[in-house]
């Protein structure tokens, strides 16, 4: 079972390889017994003050290229206890749920009726096993105000890449809510030099995706961090296909909306997710709101399914200031419906703090770095009125907002103004991106082209570009944020360091040194 002083000890419940952090989750998934149905972990998420989801997938075999994780085709009875105690001395509910072939054999237990604020410890038992344990809280009250919230979040997490070391030190903070901001999976085939063999070619199809999901939910790094609070995840787009934007697939040619509605259905089989995230084949609503007392409010948004084709070219990539498709009043990224409950969201909102954790670059960026404009049409740039439409709505209910974004590989943090387009447009919120668990490889702390970025675009106030991910602790007075650097992923083990730390107040949407 996972005890405060186990977990930095090396991870206890989660076998030897988990303690030595450095065993490949193929030679690790081939060598345990085929009588272990518990080799993805265990999970939870969605916290909210009266109840939480709890999340196990049966798999005797991870990588059985069938997607079937070696299971037997039959429905499996799965017991699952919730205890106020790591010892389980102290069970207060207790149930059993089928797992079934057509999900991959996943479990979702979607309580309700728990005590809000409070820590509680889970298990499951199947086939005569008994799962690790893993720990996670409900959320506090509403008009609780005293309770902080203690966060970490990442993204980009590409097994080939390196090792999942960042997932270790994030378990080690012992945060009470992880957020993931897209791309837990990357759909790619084999790379030519990987750092860590993966299974399998391609996702195209669910037996791939499914696949791709049970070797990362095995790595033992990965293993630890989901058991040690509860996550909440949106996608982004190497989830489904690189690029992808709506209805069109980033690579013309192919059956998109099949291969997204595999997608779908194994991004909810293998996430502790509620059943209202459950898709409905190519259509899911992964948009939704977590609360914690009146501290904070977590929006999740989706960027990729809803919103318009790429400006100018039809294809992410750069444009340049000739691109005035970009400007269009009818252009949006969250799409009409959910920018509508959004702006309903912060209108009703009396949090202290409004974090909006999604995928791609808010605030404007200038990437040419030099005479000429360059922007990524598929960030937020790309959708100039969608972004003026969510800035004015922050102004106008007064609300401390800070975007949490994924993507970029690399460490930035900026303000963000209410119409970049003005040079007197004031800061209206605060944008902290986080770097990627592995993608692109070990990375430097400095490019010999940052120092020209920033000073090109000055609202932009930071960068490191190493793996990592960033803790913050948020309070009634303050957000504090550390971004959380890795020298290496390439080999595991390596510590994190403070690349940069910030403290944003209320009522003043700026970055100050802490």
């Amino acid at each position: 079972m996972i005890t405060r002083r186990a977990l930095f000890a090396g991870g206890a419940g989660l076998g030897l390889s988990a303690a030595l952090g450095a065993t490949p989750v193929r030679a690790a998934a081939r060598r345990a017994p085929l009588s272990d149905p518990f080799q993805l972990g265990v999970a939870s998420g969605e916290p909210a003050h009266d109840g939480v989801v709890l999340w196990t997938r049966l798999a005797m075999d991870p990588i059985a290229l069938d997607g079937f994780g070696g299971m037997p085709d039959r429905p499996v009875p799965v017991q699952w206890q919730l205890a106020k105690d790591e010892n389980f001395r102290h069970v207060v509910r207790r149930g059993t749920e089928v797992a079934r072939r057509d999900a991959a054999h996943s479990v979702h237990v979607e309580l309700d009726g728990l005590d809000p604020g409070a820590e509680y410890f889970y298990r499951f038992r199947a086939e005569g096993e008994l799962s690790p344990a893993g720990r996670t809280l409900t959320a506090p009250a509403p008009g609780t105000r005293g309770r902080p919230l203690n966060l970490s979040f990442t993204s980009c997490a590409d097994y080939q890449s390196g090792w999942f070391t960042p997932y270790r030190r994030m378990a080690e903070d012992q945060p009470d809510l992880i957020a993931f901001l897209g791309d837990y999976i990357y759909e790619y085939g084999d790379y030519r030099h990987p750092v860590r063999d993966q299974a399998g070619g391609e996702c195209l199809d669910l037996a791939g995706y499914r696949v791709r999901h049970a070797q990362h939910k095995a790595d033992p790094d990965s293993r630890l961090a989901h058991a040690v609070a509860p996550w909440v995840v949106v996608w982004d787009d190497h989830d489904i296909e690189n690029a992808w934007a709506g209805d069109v697939p980033g690579r013309p040619g192919t059956p998109f909306l099949r291969r997204r509605a595999a997608a779908f259905q194994a991004y909810w089989e293998n996430m502790p997710l509620r059943r209202a995230q459950r898709p409905d084949g190519a259509a899911a609503r992964l948009h939704r709101s977590i609360r914690w007392g009146e501290v904070a409010n977590l929006h999740l948004l989706d960027t990729r399914q809803y919103r318009d084709p790429y400006a100018c070219t039809g294809r992410n990539g750069t444009v340049g200031a000739g691109c005035l498709e970009r400007f269009e009043p009818g252009r949006t990224i969250l799409g009409r419906d959910q920018e509508a409950w959004l702006d309903d969201r912060l209108r009703r909102s009396r949090a202290t703090w409004d974090l909006l954790g999604q995928q791609v670059f808010f605030m404007q960026m200038d990437w040419a770095g030099g005479p000429g404009e360059g922007y990524s049409n598929e960030g937020w740039d790309g959708y100039v009125a969608s972004r003026d439409r969510l800035t004015a709505a922050v102004g106008a209910y007064e609300r401390n907002a800070v975007v949490l974004t994924g993507d970029v590989h690399s460490h930035w943090a900026g303000e963000v103004r209410r119409d970049h387009r003005d040079p007197g447009s004031e800061p209206v919120a605060v944008e902290l991106v986080t770097s990627s668990v592995t993608s692109a490889g070990d990375g430097l702390d400095e490019y010999p082209d940052t120092r020209a970025l920033l000073a090109e675009n000055p609202h932009v106030k930071f960068f490191n570009g190493r793996r990592g991910y960033v803790r913050a602790r948020l309070t009634q007075r303050e957000m504090r944020a550390e971004f959380r650097s890795l020298s290496r992923v390439s080999a595991p083990g390596a510590p994190a360091y403070t690349s940069g730390s910030f403290v944003i107040e209320p009522g003043r949407p700026a970055l100050n040194p802490a």
